[in-house]
């Protein structure tokens, strides 16, 4: 380690004094003026206010929020006693193991990392030095966060849910959107700003003339759906696997088995009373899921890419994808058998469906 000369006096000549014998297991005989060496500080990771950084490694904090299985969610018994869990949190655990990092995750709002266009409060204050699960989305975020490589290889596709009538979609699939209002969930990918980007699947055009707005804070994905029921607005641009994860069963249980943090009652009802005319739309994402997200230029992805590429060739995360059931979307490597990408409805492209609507997933129509 680096030794820097200090001169000091009375107290400080002692603290240094300490230093060096901790440093050095050395012994030390301050005088009332002496000269004595030191370890120069070499910051090992973005610091953190509060956190005592890291000495022989980098000490890394990382937020996530509890209501997005199976990437991020709070696991029960037998899986855990309340703590934080999901693909997120087991890549970190890995990836920490294995290039010897002081990885430690932490719950916090989704809304605290980005929310409404803008990086989140607490990240841009740099409470935690990132948050994890996030997609590299296009446009905003990418101007104002630095990404680590994806953990998975799939970039999720976003789709568009409608409310039915009758089993009819109010938004016909061939729709190019113009007028129609439309609500984006707020403080989740995708962003608002890629709609434009994106194409209908059904008719290859891009989308115009939508009137977009934003879903609260507090429940993002709650707001945005009752407000799609109430008649509101009558589209929401989300994720496209969104309301299949967000299923419950008589419990009120998520696939995962965690207790739902979600309006169950009102989700229950896809495919009967609302369902995607878009789906498979990836062009939305520059990469899939990251396992931080961190202030641009705070060195975050710097320190995580090399173990990340690493973690995602190893036996220990392709049993973390077969415990999560994402190994279609997974990062494939040697330990993977071989097998089909893109078997379930919300990853094809709404023109490979012949679903009906009661599916929860419209085919194009005629």
């Amino acid at each position: 380690m680096p030794i820097q000369k200090m001169r000091r006096d009375g107290q400080f000549a002692i603290i240094a004094c300490i230093l060096a014998i901790v440093d050095a297991q050395q012994t030390c005989t301050p005088a009332a003026d002496v000269e004595v060496d030191i370890p120069a500080y070499e910051p090992r990771e973005p610091a953190v206010p509060g956190l005592m950084p890291g000495l022989t490694k980098p000490r890394i904090v990382l937020a996530q929020d509890t209501d997005w299985p199976p990437y991020a969610y709070m696991a029960l018994p037998p899986e855990g006693d309340l703590v934080l869990a999901g693909l997120g949190h087991d890549v970190a655990m890995g990836v920490a193991k294995m290039c010897n990092l002081d990885i430690t995750m932490t719950e916090a709002k989704w809304s605290e990392c980005w929310s409404s266009g803008r990086i989140g409060t607490s990240l841009l204050s740099g409470y935690y030095s990132g948050c994890s699960t996030y997609t590299h989305t296009h446009g905003q975020r990418n101007r104002q966060m630095e990404f680590t490589h994806p953990i998975l290889g799939d970039k999720i596709p976003a789709g568009i849910l409608t409310r039915l009538v009758n089993g009819v979609p109010v938004i016909n699939g061939k729709s190019n959107l113009n007028g129609v209002k439309i609500i984006d969930v707020t403080g989740w990918a995708p962003t608002a700003d890629t709609l434009a980007i994106v194409t209908n699947t059904c008719t290859g055009a891009k989308f115009s003339g939508f009137v977009m707005s934003q879903s609260t804070t507090a429940t993002p994905n709650d707001d945005a759906l009752s407000k799609l029921l109430a008649g509101t607005v009558d589209a929401i641009w989300i994720y496209a696997n969104q309301a299949k994860n967000y299923q419950c069963d008589a419990n009120g249980k998520g696939p995962t088995g965690a207790i739902a943090t979600w309006n169950c009652a009102n989700w229950n009802k896809f495919g009967k009373d609302f369902a995607y005319v878009q789906t498979g739309m990836g062009s939305h994402a520059l990469n899939g899921t990251t396992l931080g997200v961190s202030k641009r230029g705070s060195g975050l992805a710097e320190i995580l890419n090399p173990c990340i590429d690493k973690f995602i060739k190893t036996k220990e995360y392709y049993d973390i994808c077969v415990k999560h059931k994402l190994t279609t979307t997974c990062w494939p490597n040697a330990h993977f058998p071989n097998q089909g990408v893109g078997t379930e409805d919300w990853e094809r492209k709404t023109s490979a469906l012949t679903s009906a609507c009661s599916t929860g997933y419209c085919k194009c129509p005629a």
